[in-house]
């Protein structure tokens, strides 16, 4: 009677659906679950990641089926044993994520790891207000449209399409688990993730060939607008955004990545390491609510994962700054290049052998319709991709570094803009072309240019009788800006925007001059934050 009572204040808000009695235990498993368990041993248990989450018919009508009944399904799992485990793990520290909890830890050859409990209880995003009333229920309710094992699918995915990713693996921790010593009740009757984290060059294993570092996005970042001989490998991490796609991964903004650093000469290179994959495979927009909730007007970027790509557009609201930064160099072809080989990679075996690695529970429930939509959402890679760069080239952002370059644009034709950064040769580093693309009147309504910091050059050139309008952006540093181009009617199809004085302008019939006294005209939202 107090489970139906507690069921009922749950759906009424009146109490946390976190409370441990929602948490399938196994004593609460069925006998014949308890004997298998028995004969597993002691290294492995059989457990549910959230039993809280298997709700009523009437609960599920408003607040969705979702992934419920994945999440309320026994699986056998590993135990954890921290001081064995590969040679016997330490905590470095405990995260600080609000969602979930989550330890940094260290092997006995000085490799990093992270682990994250499965479960997530969303109530500390939320204002203090709204913590101890049914707003904090819902948001935890909501978790269980996320698919708890998906992670454990994407790791042949994403080797086949050339893209780095780690080896995550599911643990159970028993109750009466100490080795975590003042931390332990964080973690005792818990499912977690445990995966690799690249950090150090101690992370370093042989699939990183080439490699010799990681940064996180934050220094990678900073690297490259200070630096312009640090760069980001776009196509790998367009690569890594398709491949977001086909998983129906939503949540890839900045923090959802790392690095791996590479060098040749001078110049140093990013390549993308995708991370924190609690997101694929999600179900969401069913349940009267949530449909209501997750539309193109509300939370566009909650979109189910299903057998087409009916809103890439939902799939890229985290990621904007990123897609933004990262995607600003490649044409509609490569875009289609890099889609069709990831088709041919992705073949039946490799996507059916991915989705068996599910524990054969989970595999029963949901593993066919993951194969039929993987499958589906392949074909549509390159009508994915196109969409992708339809919505990134409408208006391209194009930035330099705080160091030298030049910036050479040239008005082609009516309908084509040829827009190359240079690197002028220096005592440290040799001249090299940064930066080189076509852009077509068709596709792109805006061409922003970026000189950050440094002393740069600007030339805009060309006779036509219809263009696209770019708009320059000096930067802090003695600039030089020379527009001796020409576009047909009033409109002047270039502004350029500097502050007046330490400058030098060469203004032809087509600029307009925006220079002003205000310094924050140099504004540039480099962090993302």
């Amino acid at each position: 009677m107090r489970r139906v009572v507690l069921v009922l204040m749950c759906s009424l808000g009146l109490s946390s659906c976190a409370d441990e009695d929602f948490f399938q235990h196994d004593a609460q498993l069925p006998t014949s679950e308890l004997t298998e368990r028995a004969a597993a041993g002691p290294d492995s248990a059989w457990v549910t990641a959230g039993r809280h989450y298997d709700r009523s018919g009437f609960h599920r009508f408003f607040w969705g089926h979702h992934n419920r009944n994945l999440w309320a399904e026994p699986v056998k799992l590993p135990v954890f044993k921290k001081d064995s485990l590969y040679g016997g793990l330490k905590v470095v520290e405990k995260g600080g994520g609000f969602q979930t909890t989550s330890f940094d830890l260290q092997d006995s050859t000085g490799r990093f790891y992270a682990l994250r409990s499965l479960d997530k209880d969303p109530v500390d995003v939320v204002s203090k207000f709204w913590r101890s009333t049914f707003v904090a229920n819902v948001l935890r309710d909501q978790t269980s449209a996320a698919n708890p094992f998906g992670a454990l699918v994407v790791p042949p995915l994403a080797e086949a399409v050339g893209v780095y990713h780690s080896h995550p693996q599911l643990y159970y921790i028993p109750a009466n688990d100490t080795s975590f010593g003042k931390h332990a009740p964080a973690v005792q009757g818990k499912v977690f993730m445990l995966e690799e984290k690249y950090e150090e060059p101690a992370d370093l294993t042989p699939e990183f060939n080439g490699v010799t570092d990681f940064e996180d996005s934050d220094d990678a970042i900073r690297h490259r607008f200070n630096y312009n001989t640090y760069h980001i490998n776009q196509r790998g991490f367009a690569r890594a955004r398709l491949l977001d796609l086909l998983l129906g991964d939503w949540d890839r903004h900045k923090g959802q990545w790392d690095w791996a650093v590479s060098k040749k000469g001078a110049d140093t290179y990013y390549t993308p390491i995708p991370k924190d994959r609690d997101q694929v495979f999600i179900e969401i927009q069913d349940g009267f609510i949530p449909s209501i909730a997750t539309s193109k007007l509300l939370a566009r970027k909650l979109h189910s994962f299903d057998d087409d790509f009916s809103d890439v557009k939902a799939y890229m609201v985290n990621a904007t700054f990123v897609d933004e930064r990262f995607l600003n160099e490649l044409s509609r072809q490569e875009w289609q290049n890099i889609a069709r080989h990831m088709q041919q990679q992705l073949t039946d075996d490799v996507i059916e052998q991915a989705v068996q690695r599910l524990p054969p529970p989970i595999y029963a429930l949901a593993g066919e319709e993951i194969i039929h939509n993987l499958k589906s959402r392949r074909s549509k890679l390159p009508e994915a991709a196109a969409e992708m760069y339809r919505i990134l080239a409408k208006e391209v952002t194009v930035p330099g570094s705080d160091q030298e370059e030049q910036f050479v644009v040239k008005r082609l034709d009516n309908e084509r803009v040829e827009v190359t950064v240079l690197r002028p040769s220096t005592e440290t580093s040799p001249g090299k072309q940064l930066y080189r693309r076509t852009f077509y009147r068709r596709e792109t309504e805006q061409i922003i240019l970026r000189g950050l910091a440094g002393e740069d050059q600007f030339t805009v050139s060309g006779d036509v009788a219809k263009s696209i309008p770019v708009t320059i952006y000096g930067g802090l540093g003695e600039d030089k800006v020379v527009d001796s181009s020409s576009v047909s009617g009033w409109k002047k199809y270039t502004q350029v925007y500097d502050t007046e004085r330490g400058n030098e302008f060469t203004f032809g019939s087509e600029a307009r001059d925006r220079t002003t006294d205000d310094v924050r005209v140099h504004a540039y939202d480099r962090e993302g934050n």
